[in-house]
């Protein structure tokens, strides 16, 4: 049973614990993924309307107003069905507002779910949405969440992203792939290193601690996509969307998108066998087979492993994904293919596991059988910098 102590950002507006400026014209950025805590049904928009606040546009990230577009797929401007404001699309034509859609508002709310991995692209939105309120003087604030696969900034994993050769929209600033952080503690952040300047403020949760993961907080997981339906895809992402860029299908299509692997051509008892004797910390797997709905390997039987949380504070996700890639590579029989992935952030898809991963380095290595692969990939995900860079910009501790 969730805490009443417990809530998001809006919960506190909701709740009269934080009060917004009232005579001001608000934008939002957003989707139907937000929701109160103390109403689950009751997204971001509909309780900030409800609390008085004078919304008069709204602009949307990937996947739509409604969390439902395809991964990737163009996102149209259009108006909102719940609240019939006019939605400005950040993924299609632009992912950064022009000015002039920052027209005849006074401030901007950004309240926006995050699942804790860089490339998560509802994060790069809020970075586009923070740089352009910066340039036109409008201030900013963010109903705070936390990301459902927790804070602990030792479980951070990288490769942290190079930007000089691998920036784009899933990774705009140095960020390992599982940062640990909440939207407004990367606001706060990238306010600061990127010296934006922007009048930004941050409505904190309430009754989370660092430590907590999604289920500890009681608030029902609500899907931010189509592919992200449970607090365990959520978990296993950062990793197991390293496939993505592969003919290894991820699940996507089925009830458990990014908990499982599998193709046509792997041996799903042999991949089983190989992934066990790693002895990762935190998780367990199982042979199985399915049959996705979307590529790669659509209506085709794919055999390989279902993952399962054994213990999720101790879970490593990154190095999980990227030591099953180089099983998978190894069992592959050489079946396995490096793809391309077209999205609306790059239409021709073009070195979509180097965007993902960070780093031009990382295939050789996965490639490469004569080399230690698994103390490779624990350097490469190591990123001790990373709490000591944070720390001034953090917002909880575990002690909240």
């Amino acid at each position: 049973m969730r805490s009443q102590s417990f809530g998001f950002g809006i919960d506190q507006i909701v709740r009269g614990h934080a009060r917004l400026p009232s005579d001001r014209r608000y934008g939002l950025l957003t989707n139907d993924a937000a929701r109160t805590a103390d109403a689950p049904h009751t997204t971001s928009r509909q309780a900030l309307l409800l609390a008085g606040v004078p919304l008069a546009r709204l602009f949307s990230p990937e996947h739509g107003i409604g969390a439902a577009a395809d991964d990737g797929a163009i996102v149209p401007d259009g108006v909102d069905p719940t609240t019939q404001l006019e939605v400005v699309s950040l993924y299609g034509e632009r992912m950064r507002p022009e000015r002039a859609m920052l027209d005849g508002l006074d401030a901007v709310l950004i309240d926006l779910p995050d699942i804790g991995a860089r490339f998560y692209t509802f994060i790069w939105s809020m970075s586009y949405m923070l740089e352009a309120c910066a340039e036109a003087r409008i201030p900013v604030w963010i109903l705070d969440r936390p990301n459902p696969i927790g804070g602990d900034l030792a479980m951070a994993e990288g490769p942290m992203l190079d930007v000089d050769s691998c920036a784009s929209f899933l990774g705009r600033h140095p960020v390992p792939i599982r940062h640990s952080l909440t939207i407004g503690e990367l606001a706060r952040l990238w306010n600061d290193e990127q010296r934006l300047q922007a009048e930004m403020h941050v409505v904190p949760a309430v009754g989370w601690k660092r430590s907590d993961h999604q289920p500890a907080t009681g608030a029902p997981f609500v899907p931010t996509s189509p592919a992200m339906s449970r607090y365990a895809g959520a978990l296993f992402y950062p990793g197991i969307c390293l496939f993505e860029a592969t003919n290894v299908s991820v699940g996507r299509g089925t009830r458990r998108p990014f908990e499982q692997i599998g193709a046509p051509w792997l041996d799903a008892a042999a991949l089983h066998a190989a992934f066990t004797g790693l002895k990762l910390p935190g998780v367990a797997s199982e042979p199985v087979s399915f049959t996705p709905s979307i590529p790669p390997h659509s209506g085709q039987r794919c055999h390989g492993i279902r993952l399962k949380i054994i213990a999720p504070e101790s879970l490593r996700p990154v190095e999980l994904g990227l030591l099953l890639l180089a099983i998978a590579i190894e069992h592959a029989q050489g079946a396995f293919q490096w793809l391309r992935y077209p999205t609306a952030a790059n239409p021709q898809g073009d070195r979509h596991f180097e965007l993902l991963v960070g780093r031009c380095d990382v295939v050789e290595m996965l490639e490469n059988r004569h080399q230690d692969v698994r103390q490779r990939i624990q350097s490469l995900i190591a990123v001790p910098d990373w709490q000591g860079r944070v720390q001034p910009h953090l917002i909880y501790s575990d002690a909240n």
